[in-house]
């Protein structure tokens, strides 16, 4: 089983994967160490991805996730932001990808954004993902206002 957490910038998805991967015993990925350098370059400038710029990097991802399949599993922390994206990540495999979506308020992402440490995506494209998000109807849903065990348990009691 392939388990996506996924959501805005800020909403602790690599925190919360590497947690559940943890639990679950089995590797964790974050999408971010997949992005070209292009591509991350934008965001450092502060100018939003568009479908054609991801495109390379999800088929990457797709392929990622049938190799991860094939080898026990893994956790992915990917934004998977619109339903197009979550179904090119599960394009390349049948019934096992799950995803899990963080849900939180922008005050309270804004607030993480501005505490956490570097990262190449600034704070200012928060309004940009917000609007790109379509929130999936066949996801476990979790809100960030929870504490992390909180949230961890959560998302166990559903997987399991």
């Amino acid at each position: 089983m392939i388990y996506i957490v996924m959501g805005v910038s800020g909403c602790g998805k690599s925190t919360v994967g590497k947690l559940l991967g943890e639990k679950l015993c089995i590797p964790f990925y974050d999408a971010d160490d997949y992005h070209f350098p292009e591509n991350i370059k934008k965001m450092e400038s502060g100018i939003p991805l568009t479908d054609e710029d991801r495109k390379p990097w999800l088929t990457l991802l797709a392929d990622k996730i049938k190799l991860w399949e094939a080898t026990g599993g893994a956790v992915l922390a990917c934004s998977s932001l619109k339903q197009i994206y979550r179904d090119y990540l599960s394009s390349t495999t049948t019934d096992v990808v799950k995803f899990i979506y963080l849900k939180g308020d922008k005050a309270l992402l804004h607030s993480r954004l501005n505490s956490r440490e570097s990262h190449f995506m600034p704070d200012t494209l928060l309004d940009s993902q917000l609007q790109t998000l379509e929130p999936p109807v066949d996801a476990i849903t979790i809100s960030i206002e929870h504490p992390l065990d909180v949230m961890l348990s959560q998302i166990l009691q559903e997987v399991s």
